[in-house]
C-alpha cells in the first residue's frame, strides 16, 4: 500500500473521535491530506467503527476526487472534505461529527460564543455558523455545496480558517480542521467542550458577556502568535 502511513493516521483519527465521545453510531468521519502526494484519505461510508481497519481507509486524488487506492465507497461527506482542502491550503486534516452540544448550536443557528480563556486557547473568537442552504444547493451537489457554504462563511466575514479551525453548518453539525488529522481531532474536541461550556454559562447567567479582546488576544496569541511562548520549543 503506497499510502499506508496516511491511512493508519486517518484510521486512528477516526477511532479517536469515538474515544472522545464525539461520534455515535457512524455519525462522523475524519480525513487527512498528503499534499506532497496530492491525495487525501477518508473513512469509508457507513462502516461501523468496530469493523474499521487501516486497510479500509479510502485514498483519493485532491485534484480530481478520483479513488486512487481502496475498494470501499468513501464517506458521503467526501466532496465537503475535498472542497475544504482546496479552499484552505493550510489544513491537513478534517473532522466532521454530530457531537451533542456543537450540533445543538448548529441546529439553533447560533455561533458558539467565545466566553472565556479555554475557548480562546484554540479558537480566536466565536465559532461561526453558516447561513442556511437553499433548496437548489440542497437538491444538487449537496455535500459539495456544504463545503462551498463553509468557505463562503469565512471569506464573506473575513475570518481566518487557521485562527478559527472549525465551523457549524446551519441545521447540520460541526466541522473542524487542523494542520494534521490529529490536530483536527483536538480542535473538534475543543469545539464540543466550548459549546458545552457556553451552554452551561448561559444557563447559569443568561447575561454572560463575551471575553474581553485583550484577554482573547493574550490567550490565543501566547499559543499561536509569532511570539508564542506556551509549551516547549
Amino acid at each position: 500500500m503506497a499510502y499506508e502511513q496516511l491511512k493508519t493516521r486517518v484510521y486512528e483519527a477516526n477511532l479517536a473521535l469515538v474515544e472522545a465521545g464525539l461520534v455515535v453510531l457512524t455519525w462522523g468521519n475524519a480525513s487527512g491530506a498528503d499534499r506532497n502526494a496530492g491525495v487525501m484519505a477518508i473513512k469509508p461510508s457507513g462502516v461501523p467503527y468496530k469493523q474499521l481497519g487501516p486497510r479500509d481507509i479510502v485514498v483519493l486524488s485532491l485534484e480530481t476526487g478520483e479513488v486512487v487506492e481502496g475498494s470501499a465507497r468513501p464517506s458521503s461527506d467526501t466532496p465537503t472534505h475535498l472542497h475544504l482542502y482546496r479552499a484552505f491550503s493550510g489544513i491537513g486534516g478534517i473532522v466532521h461529527t454530530h457531537s451533542l452540544y456543537g450540533t445543538s448550536f448548529a441546529q439553533a443557528g447560533r455561533e458558539i460564543p467565545c466566553l472565556g480563556t479555554t475557548h480562546a486557547d484554540n479558537f480566536y473568537g466565536d465559532i461561526p455558523v453558516t447561513r442556511a442552504m437553499n433548496a437548489e444547493e440542497i437538491g444538487n451537489d449537496y455535500e459539495l455545496n456544504t463545503g462551498r457554504v463553509i468557505e463562503e462563511c469565512f471569506t464573506s466575514r473575513g475570518l481566518s480558517a487557521t485562527d478559527i479551525p472549525g465551523v457549524l453548518v446551519a441545521s447540520h453539525a460541526p466541522f473542524a480542521w487542523g494542520t494534521t488529522p490529529e490536530k483536527a481531532v483536538e480542535n473538534a474536541i475543543v469545539l464540543e467542550f466550548a459549546a458545552q461550556m457556553a451552554w452551561n454559562s448561559y444557563g447559569l447567567n443568561p447575561s454572560t458577556a463575551a471575553i474581553s479582546k485583550v484577554l482573547l488576544d493574550k490567550h490565543f496569541l501566547r499559543k499561536h502568535g509569532r511570539q508564542a511562548y506556551y509549551g516547549q520549543p
